[in-house]
């Protein structure tokens, strides 16, 4: 078993033929009281997790938002978009097989965001990002990601996966905020290539 932390660096991932990363949030009525900040609990918020897989420098693909098998083969595959937060669990989870996926795809960026106008960290509570070895159908967690909620911006690179020589992988907790303009695909490409 592994475990992950930002201090401890990139992890191999010998042995690890799947892994799942999850999103989790609360809704909260933000600073809104009263009527207000009850319709913006039941409301919800929208956070999105997505998986950019990267082929030397350039975003090729994406997991997330509409695309739930951006390689078509089931390597990398998106849960799909909860628009609200609510439920238990993982909200959305994207799961990588990693001998699956194409050997032009050199590492697999994951980012959380507030991607869609209108949403926010600010407007979600307790934000958890989590990672798993779902290797042999199990799933067991190996790391907990908390952003900061000191933090204005609205995308979080949450981990990257990377592909070593000989075709082994490493993943590395990145757990790094920063801006993206909003329903602006480009935006969060560069994101993730400055990552």
């Amino acid at each position: 078993m592994i475990t992950l932390t930002k201090e401890d660096g990139p992890a191999d991932l010998d042995g690890v033929t799947h892994l799942s990363i999850g999103v989790s949030w609360d809704p909260t009525s933000g600073s809104s009281g009263g009527v207000m900040g009850a319709l913006r609990r039941k409301q919800g918020t929208d956070l999105d997790l997505i998986a950019i897989a990267m082929q030397g420098a350039d975003p090729v693909r994406l997991a997330g938002l509409d695309s739930l098998d951006p390689l078509g083969n089931g390597s990398m595959v998106h849960s799909g978009d909860n628009q609200t937060g609510k439920g238990d669990g993982d909200d959305e989870t994207v799961t990588v097989e990693f001998a699956r996926i194409p050997q032009n795809i050199t590492a697999i960026v994951f980012i959380a965001a507030a991607f869609k106008k209108g949403s926010s960290f600010q407007k979600a509570r307790n934000v958890s990002i989590k990672v798993y070895d779902a290797t042999g159908g199990s799933s067991q967690q190996v790391a907990d990601i908390w952003p900061s909620m000191l933090s204005t911006d609205n995308g979080c690179a949450v981990a990257k996966a990377v592909r070593a020589p000989g075709g082994s992988w490493k993943l590395e907790v990145i757990n790094t905020t920063g801006k993206i303009k909003q329903g602006d695909e480009v935006a969060l490409m560069r994101f993730a290539v400055s990552k």
